[in-house]
Protein backbone atom coordinates (compact mmCIF):
# COMPACT_ATOMS: atom_id res chain seq x y z
CA UNK A 1 0.00 0.00 0.00
CA UNK A 2 1.29 3.59 -1.46
CA UNK A 3 -0.38 7.14 -0.88
CA UNK A 4 -1.34 9.75 -3.62
CA UNK A 5 -1.90 12.93 -2.27
CA UNK A 6 -3.19 16.13 -4.23
CA UNK A 7 -4.84 19.76 -3.86
CA UNK A 8 -7.04 21.58 -5.79
CA UNK A 9 -9.05 24.61 -5.36
CA UNK A 10 -11.31 26.58 -7.37
CA UNK A 11 -13.27 29.62 -8.05
CA UNK A 12 -17.25 29.46 -7.98
CA UNK A 13 -18.43 28.34 -11.43
CA UNK A 14 -22.04 29.50 -11.15
CA UNK A 15 -24.72 30.32 -8.80
CA UNK A 16 -25.42 27.67 -6.34
CA UNK A 17 -22.84 27.54 -3.61
CA UNK A 18 -23.74 23.72 -2.64
CA UNK A 19 -23.23 22.28 -6.15
CA UNK A 20 -20.21 24.14 -6.61
CA UNK A 21 -19.15 22.85 -2.92
CA UNK A 22 -19.65 19.43 -4.89
CA UNK A 23 -18.08 20.29 -8.07
CA UNK A 24 -14.85 21.69 -6.03
CA UNK A 25 -14.79 18.15 -3.66
CA UNK A 26 -15.50 15.96 -6.95
CA UNK A 27 -12.75 17.72 -9.25
CA UNK A 28 -9.98 17.60 -6.36
CA UNK A 29 -10.55 13.63 -5.88
CA UNK A 30 -10.32 13.19 -9.47
CA UNK A 31 -6.22 12.93 -9.35
CA UNK A 32 -6.69 10.20 -6.60
CA UNK A 33 -8.99 7.95 -9.50
CA UNK A 34 -6.67 9.04 -12.08
CA UNK A 35 -3.65 7.54 -10.33
CA UNK A 36 -5.88 4.11 -9.93
CA UNK A 37 -5.84 5.51 -6.31
CA UNK A 38 -8.69 5.64 -3.92
CA UNK A 39 -9.49 8.70 -1.67
CA UNK A 40 -9.40 7.83 1.90
CA UNK A 41 -9.33 11.26 3.76
CA UNK A 42 -9.35 15.20 2.67
CA UNK A 43 -9.29 18.25 4.36
CA UNK A 44 -11.27 21.85 3.36
CA UNK A 45 -9.05 24.90 1.97
CA UNK A 46 -11.69 28.01 1.95
CA UNK A 47 -11.12 31.85 1.31
CA UNK A 48 -14.43 33.35 2.16
CA UNK A 49 -15.18 37.29 2.55
CA UNK A 50 -17.00 36.31 5.64
CA UNK A 51 -17.32 40.55 6.36
CA UNK A 52 -19.43 40.96 3.16
CA UNK A 53 -21.58 37.61 2.69
CA UNK A 54 -23.51 35.47 5.10
CA UNK A 55 -22.27 32.75 6.42
CA UNK A 56 -25.04 30.92 5.14
CA UNK A 57 -23.61 30.48 1.53
CA UNK A 58 -20.00 29.18 3.21
CA UNK A 59 -22.61 26.71 5.01
CA UNK A 60 -23.84 25.23 1.84
CA UNK A 61 -20.55 25.22 0.08
CA UNK A 62 -18.94 23.25 2.82
CA UNK A 63 -22.09 20.80 2.51
CA UNK A 64 -21.91 20.49 -0.92
CA UNK A 65 -18.33 19.08 -0.41
CA UNK A 66 -19.18 17.08 2.48
CA UNK A 67 -22.16 15.49 0.27
CA UNK A 68 -19.16 14.39 -2.46
CA UNK A 69 -16.79 13.37 0.04
CA UNK A 70 -19.67 11.36 1.64
CA UNK A 71 -20.31 9.81 -1.77
CA UNK A 72 -16.60 8.52 -2.72
CA UNK A 73 -16.56 6.81 1.13
CA UNK A 74 -13.76 9.78 2.17
CA UNK A 75 -13.05 10.95 5.74
CA UNK A 76 -13.49 14.70 6.24
CA UNK A 77 -10.53 15.64 9.03
CA UNK A 78 -10.45 19.12 9.16
CA UNK A 79 -9.42 22.23 6.99
CA UNK A 80 -8.21 25.46 7.23
CA UNK A 81 -10.33 29.33 6.39
CA UNK A 82 -8.99 32.08 5.66
CA UNK A 83 -10.71 35.75 5.03
CA UNK A 84 -10.61 36.85 1.63
CA UNK A 85 -12.42 38.92 -0.96
CA UNK A 86 -13.32 36.44 -3.10
CA UNK A 87 -14.78 33.06 -2.72
CA UNK A 88 -12.44 30.14 -3.28
CA UNK A 89 -12.90 26.31 -1.68
CA UNK A 90 -10.71 23.07 -2.57
CA UNK A 91 -9.54 20.26 -0.55
CA UNK A 92 -6.06 18.44 -0.15
CA UNK A 93 -6.84 14.96 -0.60
CA UNK A 94 -5.15 11.78 0.49
CA UNK A 95 -5.83 8.39 -1.10
CA UNK A 96 -4.34 4.90 -1.27
CA UNK A 97 -3.03 3.25 -3.97
CA UNK A 98 -0.95 -0.23 -4.75
CA UNK A 99 2.33 0.70 -5.51
CA UNK A 100 2.64 -2.09 -8.52
CA UNK A 101 -0.15 -0.48 -10.39
CA UNK A 102 -0.03 3.58 -9.94
CA UNK A 103 -1.22 4.90 -13.32
CA UNK A 104 0.94 7.84 -14.74
CA UNK A 105 0.92 10.60 -17.63
CA UNK A 106 3.25 8.55 -19.45
CA UNK A 107 3.64 5.27 -20.49
CA UNK A 108 1.40 5.56 -23.33
CA UNK A 109 2.38 2.83 -26.66
CA UNK A 110 1.54 3.21 -29.85
CA UNK A 111 -1.66 1.43 -30.52
CA UNK A 112 -3.52 2.76 -27.15
CA UNK A 113 -6.75 3.51 -27.65
CA UNK A 114 -7.83 6.76 -25.68
CA UNK A 115 -11.19 6.97 -24.24
CA UNK A 116 -12.78 10.27 -22.53
CA UNK A 117 -15.17 9.40 -19.65
CA UNK A 118 -17.18 12.84 -19.54
CA UNK A 119 -18.22 15.24 -22.74
CA UNK A 120 -16.51 18.53 -22.63
CA UNK A 121 -17.80 22.24 -22.33
CA UNK A 122 -17.69 23.31 -18.58
CA UNK A 123 -15.17 26.12 -19.80
CA UNK A 124 -18.01 27.52 -22.06
CA UNK A 125 -20.68 27.08 -20.40
CA UNK A 126 -19.48 28.65 -17.24
CA UNK A 127 -18.53 31.86 -19.22
CA UNK A 128 -22.10 31.84 -20.90
CA UNK A 129 -23.39 31.62 -17.35
CA UNK A 130 -21.19 34.48 -16.04
CA UNK A 131 -22.00 36.73 -18.97
CA UNK A 132 -25.99 36.17 -18.30
CA UNK A 133 -26.38 34.93 -22.06
CA UNK A 134 -29.66 33.68 -23.03
CA UNK A 135 -30.20 29.88 -21.71
CA UNK A 136 -27.69 30.47 -18.81
CA UNK A 137 -29.76 28.54 -16.57
CA UNK A 138 -29.78 25.61 -18.30
CA UNK A 139 -26.32 25.71 -18.74
CA UNK A 140 -25.37 25.83 -15.11
CA UNK A 141 -28.05 22.87 -15.00
CA UNK A 142 -26.15 21.18 -17.46
CA UNK A 143 -22.69 22.46 -16.41
CA UNK A 144 -23.37 21.12 -12.40
CA UNK A 145 -24.92 17.87 -14.17
CA UNK A 146 -21.59 16.78 -14.95
CA UNK A 147 -19.03 18.62 -12.60
CA UNK A 148 -20.53 17.09 -9.99
CA UNK A 149 -20.29 13.71 -10.95
CA UNK A 150 -17.78 11.37 -9.23
CA UNK A 151 -14.72 9.84 -11.50
CA UNK A 152 -15.34 7.25 -8.83
CA UNK A 153 -17.00 4.35 -11.58
CA UNK A 154 -13.93 5.55 -14.39
CA UNK A 155 -11.30 5.58 -11.68
CA UNK A 156 -12.67 1.84 -10.44
CA UNK A 157 -12.16 0.71 -14.24
CA UNK A 158 -8.67 1.73 -13.86
CA UNK A 159 -8.16 -0.30 -10.90
CA UNK A 160 -9.80 -3.42 -12.72
CA UNK A 161 -7.97 -3.13 -15.79
CA UNK A 162 -4.59 -2.18 -14.18
CA UNK A 163 -4.38 -0.01 -16.40
CA UNK A 164 -0.54 1.87 -16.55
CA UNK A 165 -1.52 5.39 -18.04
CA UNK A 166 -4.55 7.74 -17.25
CA UNK A 167 -4.78 11.48 -16.37
CA UNK A 168 -8.15 13.38 -15.34
CA UNK A 169 -9.26 16.52 -18.06
CA UNK A 170 -8.65 19.70 -16.06
CA UNK A 171 -7.62 22.89 -16.67
CA UNK A 172 -4.94 22.27 -19.78
CA UNK A 173 -8.34 21.34 -21.85
CA UNK A 174 -8.56 17.63 -23.62
CA UNK A 175 -5.68 19.02 -25.98
CA UNK A 176 -3.13 19.97 -23.22
CA UNK A 177 -3.42 16.74 -21.07
CA UNK A 178 -3.10 15.03 -24.31
CA UNK A 179 0.46 16.45 -25.00
CA UNK A 180 1.02 16.47 -22.16
CA UNK A 181 1.04 12.61 -22.27
CA UNK A 182 2.71 12.71 -25.85
CA UNK A 183 5.57 14.36 -24.81
CA UNK A 184 5.70 12.14 -21.28
CA UNK A 185 5.88 8.72 -23.48
CA UNK A 186 7.37 10.56 -26.51
CA UNK A 187 5.03 9.46 -28.97
CA UNK A 188 2.02 11.28 -30.48
CA UNK A 189 -1.81 11.01 -30.32
CA UNK A 190 -4.40 11.38 -32.79
CA UNK A 191 -7.77 13.02 -31.36
CA UNK A 192 -10.94 12.10 -33.62
CA UNK A 193 -12.14 15.81 -33.20
CA UNK A 194 -15.86 14.29 -34.92
CA UNK A 195 -15.77 11.71 -32.00
CA UNK A 196 -14.89 14.21 -29.13
CA UNK A 197 -18.22 14.47 -27.29
CA UNK A 198 -19.33 18.35 -25.72
CA UNK A 199 -22.04 19.16 -22.89
CA UNK A 200 -25.49 20.21 -24.24
CA UNK A 201 -25.07 23.67 -26.39
CA UNK A 202 -21.61 23.96 -25.83
CA UNK A 203 -21.00 24.32 -29.52
CA UNK A 204 -23.55 27.32 -30.01
CA UNK A 205 -22.48 29.54 -26.94
CA UNK A 206 -18.70 28.93 -28.64
CA UNK A 207 -20.34 30.04 -32.05
CA UNK A 208 -21.65 33.16 -30.56
CA UNK A 209 -17.84 33.95 -29.09
CA UNK A 210 -18.50 32.36 -25.65
CA UNK A 211 -15.04 30.85 -25.26
CA UNK A 212 -13.17 31.64 -22.45
CA UNK A 213 -9.94 33.21 -22.34
CA UNK A 214 -8.09 30.50 -20.93
CA UNK A 215 -9.49 28.40 -24.05
CA UNK A 216 -7.38 30.46 -26.32
CA UNK A 217 -4.52 30.29 -23.98
CA UNK A 218 -4.24 26.78 -23.62
CA UNK A 219 -4.44 26.56 -27.61
CA UNK A 220 -1.12 28.59 -27.81
CA UNK A 221 0.70 27.49 -25.45
CA UNK A 222 0.07 23.89 -27.22
CA UNK A 223 0.18 25.08 -30.70
CA UNK A 224 4.09 24.36 -31.49
CA UNK A 225 3.04 21.17 -30.49
CA UNK A 226 -0.06 20.44 -32.68
CA UNK A 227 -0.86 19.82 -36.15
CA UNK A 228 -4.61 20.10 -37.55
CA UNK A 229 -5.20 18.72 -40.23
CA UNK A 230 -7.09 20.05 -43.33
CA UNK A 231 -10.99 19.92 -43.47
CA UNK A 232 -11.26 19.61 -39.17
CA UNK A 233 -13.60 22.26 -37.86
CA UNK A 234 -12.08 25.16 -36.55
CA UNK A 235 -14.77 25.74 -33.51
CA UNK A 236 -14.23 21.65 -33.03
CA UNK A 237 -10.01 22.11 -32.99
CA UNK A 238 -10.15 25.60 -30.62
CA UNK A 239 -12.91 23.21 -28.28
CA UNK A 240 -10.29 20.24 -27.86
CA UNK A 241 -8.87 23.19 -25.17
CA UNK A 242 -11.61 24.21 -23.68
CA UNK A 243 -10.25 24.77 -19.97
CA UNK A 244 -12.46 22.08 -18.33
CA UNK A 245 -13.43 21.84 -14.50
CA UNK A 246 -14.11 18.39 -12.26
CA UNK A 247 -13.34 16.85 -16.16
CA UNK A 248 -13.49 12.98 -16.77
CA UNK A 249 -10.69 10.70 -17.22
CA UNK A 250 -8.82 9.99 -20.00
CA UNK A 251 -7.77 6.36 -19.95
CA UNK A 252 -5.20 5.08 -22.42
CA UNK A 253 -6.28 1.45 -22.92
CA UNK A 254 -4.72 -1.44 -25.28
CA UNK A 255 -7.05 -1.39 -28.27
CA UNK A 256 -6.94 -5.50 -27.57
CA UNK A 257 -8.96 -4.19 -24.65
CA UNK A 258 -10.90 -1.27 -25.47
CA UNK A 259 -14.42 -2.79 -26.49
CA UNK A 260 -13.82 -4.80 -22.89
CA UNK A 261 -13.33 -1.01 -21.25
CA UNK A 262 -16.23 0.43 -22.75
CA UNK A 263 -18.49 -2.29 -21.77
CA UNK A 264 -16.72 -2.41 -17.96
CA UNK A 265 -18.08 1.43 -18.03
CA UNK A 266 -21.57 0.18 -19.20
CA UNK A 267 -21.79 -1.67 -16.54
CA UNK A 268 -21.38 0.88 -13.78
CA UNK A 269 -23.59 3.60 -15.67
CA UNK A 270 -20.40 5.13 -16.41
CA UNK A 271 -20.48 6.79 -19.99
CA UNK A 272 -16.63 6.30 -22.29
CA UNK A 273 -16.35 7.28 -25.82
CA UNK A 274 -12.69 6.54 -27.98
CA UNK A 275 -11.80 10.15 -28.54
CA UNK A 276 -8.29 9.03 -29.79
CA UNK A 277 -5.49 6.66 -30.63
CA UNK A 278 -1.78 6.71 -30.05
CA UNK A 279 0.90 6.37 -32.61
CA UNK A 280 4.68 6.29 -32.86
CA UNK A 281 6.27 9.74 -32.61
CA UNK A 282 6.45 11.45 -36.34
CA UNK A 283 8.19 15.04 -34.68
CA UNK A 284 7.62 17.22 -32.24
CA UNK A 285 5.65 19.48 -33.73
CA UNK A 286 2.89 16.89 -34.42
CA UNK A 287 3.02 15.31 -31.08
CA UNK A 288 -1.34 16.30 -31.05
CA UNK A 289 -2.83 15.48 -34.22
CA UNK A 290 -6.46 16.87 -34.43
CA UNK A 291 -8.26 14.86 -37.02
Amino acid sequence: MALVQTVDVLSPLGNNPRLFGRTAAANALSDVYAMGGTPWSAMNIVSYPASSLPLDVLVEILNGGTEALTQAGTVLAGGHTLEDEQIKYGLAVTGIVDPAHIASNTGLLPGDVLILTKPLGTGVLATAIKAGWPGAEEAEDELYRWSTRLNANAGRVLRDMALRAATDVTGFGLGGHALEMAKGSAVSIELDSTAIPFMASVEDFAADGLIPAGTYANRRHCACHTMVLNGVDSLRSTLVFDAQTSGGLLLAVPAARSEEALERLRALDEPGWIVGRVQALREPAEQLIIA
